[in-house]
């Protein structure tokens, strides 16, 4: 191929054209000038595209070419050429041309012959056709027709059986039910239109030519019980039908179902219900009228072209609607379109159309009587359900102006009826040959409907059964053809018809095989039955636009093709959905909420580290080593860990992507777990231990002296292992995961056929509730018992915690917030902003009361005071500063006796060189003076020149000095 287009470009370049672009003959075989299709035709290029031909001038020797014509045409001269050696095409002497042809039926003629003249077949301009008959025939119409521009001169004429007299032909008898009145008044229209076609049957010589076709009629009402009584009249009343003629479904059931004990045929002309094809159950059963089912193809394929996928119905409950609906169920299931919602209704269809109303129906296929139908369109306008948010599917066999038919049992108005029925659909079969040619009666269905519409007494539009009137006209001809046919023709061999009677199963086998295999191009166009005896047609579709119907397709369900005219026209511009179409949100947080509270948690953030950086830094300062600097390092790291939380918080689908979501869940999980953890652990372990070891004094007397700060921090790394523990089961065991909530939907301020279907993101799980209720049952637990412990100890003074109270106070902030924003978020969660605000807003407050009340205090105290300079300085000021509470005036007693107990030992060692030196003078004195009796008080006796103060030394004395 691309050589081939090589070897072309480069001819296009080498070769020049002939004189006037005429063809050049080529002598050095470079192939031949590209030759351009005739007139209402063209030309096949194997093996190159269109473009390909547009862009060369020239083919190669041996390319061959094809002529095609379009339509109804036929080439005229070679059909094929070559390119020679020498650079020309063969048989250029003869020019090729697309010539429209005739119509290849006239060249038939049955029971006679045709002769062509003037050319071969097919038919071109100018040929000409003779017709002659057989014998015992006649030929009606003209004998020869000429063909030009396609068409014949004259219409096709037929050969016609040399007929008996009228006054010697034998009757037979045709039993009929036409509706003049009820649900569907098809009678009004179809028996004139039988009557014509009796008359049209009798004046033939070639159809039944020694019988008289008759009708006995009756009026049904389309009333099943109506129809009983002139069934019963038909059938026992003489003379003998021959077969019988219903309209109306239900009447036709009724029919069918008694003349198979009678061995009679029944054809009717207006019955469409799905039960009527069933064989075992109607076995003698033939209708023109095509079976309601047939409509249903037609739907589907538009439900298709339209893109529809739910649809909703509506029928009044009799058997030929709701076996029809079975089936539209059934084929709407296979096109992967759904029935949303089902009504029906036996009288009043008020309520099933509110239903549908509050169902949110768009694309409703109704199936009801004419009647019925205007009882629910009077609804219809009502409720609203019309206008460009909706498409009804009804019935086409309707009257023209069904809608504007005074009806008593309807209050709409007839301007109130025109508005609700606008712009609906109808599938409708086609009654009526839409190619206008001439049927087997040699007339057209344009001139039939004429023919018909001087019989009628009012307008066509106003009469029942017009559209039908054709499918009666032709059932009378399947009927004359396949008695014809059982009786031979006339003299030839066949049955007597005038011998039939209801005991006479012959005569009824051969009248059902001839109407099984009839045949004909009738008004209604192509006659023929399938194997349940139903009519094969097209289905024909129109559309109500502005007060009348017109054609907008044809389909055909056996070939699937559908033929649109692209004639449809829509309330809202365009076909509308077949539902509410639902745009789908997400309630994102509200930006400003989320930067403004990020900002103060950033902050928070800035202000833990400060406070860390303080506690660490001035971890040598005797006043900071007494409050467990350890634990406040903690705190302050769970505060940060508790601020980085609320980042997360506040991550939506604004800001990250579906696969990250889990990955955020696990990120608040975990920071908010932690931080709760290392903070309030912290804070717990302090006043749990302060409780511990004051609240009993005999017994934790020994522990107030010592404090073992690895139990401290043994504590919190418990705390801090059961969330950590638990976290990770979680975690492992039922992940934390994206999930979505709806809400109710929206309708949007602008009049569009749209609804708004919020919905917000949550983090969550399977199990959730249980894993919350574990964790707020222990941290709830935690709560309460820190606020006990704080509350126990609010009066204790300690020196191993200086800090407990602000501990105490901190929790108490932190427990109430905790407590107060978890059940208030878990009820606020479907209102992102309010959840976020209060969750977060709680974390940042609690983190930052915890900081400011912990660490402020003791910047303050170091930076006011200068403690930190030294232990010495420290205790000088201390002892000359006026002590402002209790724990301070502890401090500083402990000092004072610390002082005292020094005293006390000099004190004691005074008096022991005292006791030493009164001894040594005793001595002394035993040796210069006897003993003397001692005094009967118990004290020393003194020496005469002592005196009595100085030498009396006893136990009150020494009492004196330790106080």
């Amino acid at each position: 191929m691309l050589l081939l287009l090589l070897l072309l470009l480069a001819r296009l370049f080498l070769r020049p054209l002939g004189a006037g672009g005429a063809q050049t003959p080529n002598t050095t075989s470079e192939g031949c000038q590209i030759i351009h299709p005739p007139w209402e035709g063209g030309i096949r290029y194997r093996g190159l595209t269109r473009d390909q031909v547009k862009a060369i001038n020239f083919l190669p020797v041996d390319y061959e070419i094809e002529y095609v014509c379009r339509g109804e045409r036929e080439v005229v001269g070679p059909k094929v050429r070559k390119c020679l050696a020498n650079g020309s095409w063969t048989d250029m002497d003869t020019p090729s041309r697309c010539v429209r042809i005739c119509s290849k039926s006239y060249l038939t003629l049955e029971n006679g012959k045709v002769f062509l003249m003037g050319g071969d077949l097919p038919a071109l301009d100018g040929a000409r056709v003779d017709f002659r008959c057989d014998s015992d025939f006649h030929l009606v119409g003209s004998s020869r027709s000429i063909c030009s521009q396609g068409q014949w001169s004259t219409p096709k004429p037929h050969c016609q059986v040399n007929r008996t007299p009228h006054s010697e032909r034998r009757a037979v008898y045709i039993g009929a039910l036409f509706p003049m009145s009820g649900g569907w008044p098809g009678g009004q229209a179809c028996q004139p239109a039988v009557e014509m076609a009796l008359e049209d049957v009798n004046s033939r010589r070639d159809i039944l030519p020694d019988y008289e076709l008759k009708l006995i009629h009756h009026d049904s009402k389309c009333d099943p019980g109506q129809a009983t009584k002139y069934l019963y009249e038909l059938l026992y009343n003489d003379p003998i039908k021959i077969i019988l003629m219903p309209g109306c479904s239900s009447v036709s059931t009724l029919v069918a179902e008694a003349a198979r004990m009678w061995n009679l045929i029944v054809l009717s002309y207006g019955s469409s219900s799905p039960a009527l094809s069933n064989r075992q159950r109607f076995p003698t059963f033939f209708r023109t009228h095509p079976s309601a089912t047939l409509h249903n193809p037609t739907r589907v394929k538009l439900f298709e072209k339209w893109g529809w996928k739910k649809i909703a119905t509506i029928q009044q409950t009799t058997e030929v609607f709701t076996s029809t609906l079975d089936d539209l169920e059934e084929r709407v299931k296979e096109a992967g379109i759904e029935i949303t919602f089902r009504q029906s209704f036996f009288s009043d269809p008020a309520v099933p159309v509110k239903n549908l109303k509050r169902q949110d129906a768009r694309i409703i296929v109704g199936l009801f009587y004419e009647t019925e139908a205007r009882k629910v369109f009077c609804e219809v306008y009502k409720e609203r359900l019309f206008g460009k948010k909706y498409v009804w599917f009804l019935i086409g066999w309707y009257a023209d102006n069904w809608f504007k038919t005074y009806d008593p049992s309807i209050n709409c108005t007839v301007d109130e009826m025109t508005e609700a029925v606008e712009g609906h659909i109808t599938t409708e079969i086609v009654m009526l040959n839409p190619a206008n040619t001439r049927s087997i009666s040699n007339m057209t269905s344009q001139e039939f409907v004429e023919k018909l519409t001087k019989r009628l007494k009012r307008h066509p539009e106003e009469t029942g059964g017009f559209q039908e009137a054709p499918l009666a006209y032709d059932a009378i001809w399947a009927l004359a053809l396949a008695l014809n046919k059982t009786s031979g023709g006339g003299g030839r061999s066949g049955v007597r018809l005038e011998d039939f009677n209801y005991n006479n199963q012959t005569i009824t086998d051969q009248i059902y095989r001839a109407m099984n295999s009839s045949s004909f191009e009738g008004v209604s166009g192509h006659v023929v039955f399938d194997a349940s005896g139903s009519r094969m047609a097209w289905t024909l579709i129109e559309q109500l636009q502005g007060g009348s119907y017109k054609k907008i397709g044809y389909y055909d369900s056996t070939k699937d093709d559908l033929s649109w005219s692209k004639m449809d026209k829509w309330i809202g511009g365009s076909p509308p959905a077949d539902q509410t179409l639902v745009i789908k949100t997400f309630r994102f947080l509200s930006q400003k909420l989320f930067i403004s509270v990020s900002v103060l948690s950033s902050l928070g953030i800035v202000l833990a580290v400060v406070c860390l950086s303080f506690n660490i830094y001035n971890s040598h300062v005797r006043y900071i080593q007494n409050s467990q600097p350890n634990l406040n390092n903690l705190t302050a790291v769970g505060c940060s860990l508790a601020l980085a939380a609320v980042f997360p918080l506040g991550l939506d689908g604004y800001h990250i992507g579906r696969n990250h979501f889990p990955f955020v869940c696990q990120a608040r999980l975990w920071l908010l777990g932690l931080g709760f953890s290392l903070g309030y652990g912290s804070m717990f372990t302090k006043i749990w231990w302060v409780h511990t070891v004051f609240t009993k004094k005999e017994e934790k007397k020994e522990w107030r002296k010592t404090l073992e700060p690895w139990k401290l921090y043994a504590t919190v790394g418990l705390l801090v292992g059961m969330d950590v523990l638990t976290l990770a089961i979680w975690q492992i065991v039922d992940p934390l995961h994206r999930t979505i909530e709806t809400f109710a939907k929206e309708e949007p301020k602008e009049d569009i056929d749209v609804s708004i279907l919020p919905q917000l993101e949550h983090c969550s799980s399977k199990k959730m509730n249980t894993w919350l209720g574990i964790f707020y049952g222990y941290k709830g637990l935690l709560l309460l018992l820190g606020i006990f412990l704080a509350y126990e100890t609010k009066s204790v003074s300690t020196e191993k915690i200086n800090d407990h109270r602000a501990v105490g106070m901190a929790i108490y902030n932190v427990a109430v917030l905790c407590l107060i924003t978890a059940p208030v978020t878990m009820i606020l969660s479907s209102q992102q902003d309010a959840a976020f605000a209060f969750a977060s807003l709680a974390i940042v407050f609690s983190s930052y009361i915890t900081l400011v009340v912990l660490f402020v205090p003791k910047m303050r105290r170091l930076i006011t005071r200068g403690e930190w300079q030294s232990e010495a300085q420290d205790t000088m000021k201390t002892g000359s500063s006026t002590n402002n509470n209790e724990e301070e005036k502890s401090r500083l007693l402990e000092k004072e006796n610390r002082e005292l107990e020094k005293i006390i030992a000099e004190k004691e060692e005074r008096v022991s060189e005292l006791r030493h030196q009164l001894q040594s003078r005793q001595q002394l004195r035993s040796r210069r003076h006897p003993p003397t009796p001692p005094d009967p008080s118990g004290s020393l006796p003194r020496g005469p020149s002592e005196p009595p103060d100085r030498l009396s030394c006893d136990g009150s004395r020494v009492h004196l000095l330790y106080k």
